[in-house]
């Protein structure tokens, strides 16, 4: 018999399983994501094609999108404030940054908010077989990006209330470590061949590189202000670290850990390089701009910017599909996903998200 497509099936889980736990369950929604597994009522069908899966720091969920036909197949109830999301090296597992600290932009008297709620600092695990969180992993204070050893072993977390990261055993949540990297700690990146992290802070300017073998701080690299995320080239021999505020990027020998250029962007003052993100094959650069609503396009042999694209309102997280033809990018202000095709730089559509989608995972 032949199977329906990826997205009915899914609903078809996703519609039981919401069904079966309103006939046996009652009372309120606790607003701090759960400590433990939930069992399922039944397994969806297999994967078939590729996920993305975006993080809404609002709405406290994470949307589930078939990029094929540009459609959302599943909704994620999380925990609060979900921002970072990176795939595990099988493939099998996201993690996701949550947290309780209020929002706050840049210039908010963070003295009249309302207390974090610290119950809800941790780290989501989320099947992506089974679409479900499965467990929180304490994170440290105010998570707000990960990355994971190339073995799966170990999460290095941003903490950006407390200016540090964290070393975290995947297995059973001990803190393997915690380093201070400057004020307000954002990006936490590991560099392709796994042997080392860079975190950005965005109060200092600064990068801090972690050895992931010995948890030991071996160098800081000063950058342009407000250094939001970090792109490897995939043999590891040069980082990408946009400047917010300097609206610009910085190129770092990452073997080095020197500075080795700074790219100044064209288009004007909104041009703002926050999230990052290079194609396969290491040609290319991307970075959202924030609020000046563009990808902006680098060619990584020359380090010169190409091209540019308008995606949306204030684009933030990016990823890159495995072919390197298109990319997607969260759109906060406009709740949605852009889709585009690299070639022609243009947006072939645009997917309605959650409340305020900030980070983007591409699943094969």
């Amino acid at each position: 018999m032949k199977r329906p497509p990826l997205s009915a099936r899914v609903r078809e889980f996703v519609l039981a399983a919401a069904c079966v736990a309103a006939a046996s369950c009652s009372g309120s929604t606790p607003s701090s994501a759960p400590q433990t597994a939930d069992t399922p009522v039944s397994r969806p069908a297999p994967r078939t094609g590729p996920l993305l899966f975006v993080t809404n720091e609002v709405g406290g969920d994470l949307t589930v999108i078939d990029p094929a036909a540009a459609s959302v197949v599943a909704t994620i109830k999380i925990g609060k404030r979900p921002r970072g999301i990176t795939l595990s090296p099988d493939r099998k597992t996201l993690y996701v940054a949550l947290s309780g600290t209020p929002i706050a932009g840049p210039g908010v008297d963070e003295s009249k908010l309302p207390p974090a709620d610290k119950k809800a600092d941790g780290i989501g695990v989320v099947s992506v077989d089974e679409l479900r969180l499965t467990r929180v992993i304490p994170g440290g204070s105010d998570p707000e990006t990960i990355a994971v050893s190339t073995d799966g072993t170990r999460l290095f977390v941003a903490n950006e209330d407390v200016g540090e990261a964290s070393a975290i055993d995947v297995g059973d949540g001990r803190v393997l470590g915690t380093f201070k990297v400057g004020e307000e700690p954002e990006g936490v990146h590991l560099r392709p061949d796994g042997r080392v992290v860079y975190v950005t802070s965005e109060e200092d300017n600064q990068v801090t590189v972690i050895d992931t073998t010995t948890l030991k701080p071996v160098a800081t690299i000063a950058v342009g202000p407000r250094p939001r995320s970090t792109a490897f080239l995939p043999d590891s021999s040069r980082a990408y670290v946009p400047a917010e505020n300097g609206s610009s990027i910085s190129v770092i020998d990452a073997k080095a850990h020197k500075l080795l250029q700074t790219i100044k962007l064209t288009g004007g003052q909104l041009v703002r390089p926050m999230g990052t993100a290079v194609s396969p094959d290491g040609s290319r650069l991307f970075a959202t701009t924030g609020r000046g609503k563009n990808v902006v396009f680098i060619d990584t042999k020359t380090n010169q910017q190409i091209g540019s694209v308008e995606v949306g309102d204030r684009p933030w997280g990016i990823a890159v599909s495995p072919d390197g033809k298109t990319i997607y990018t969260a759109n906060g202000p406009s709740n949605d996903v852009s889709i585009i095709d690299v070639e022609s730089r243009t947006v072939k559509a645009k997917v309605k998200a959650g409340d305020r989608p900030w980070g983007v995972a591409y699943v094969p």
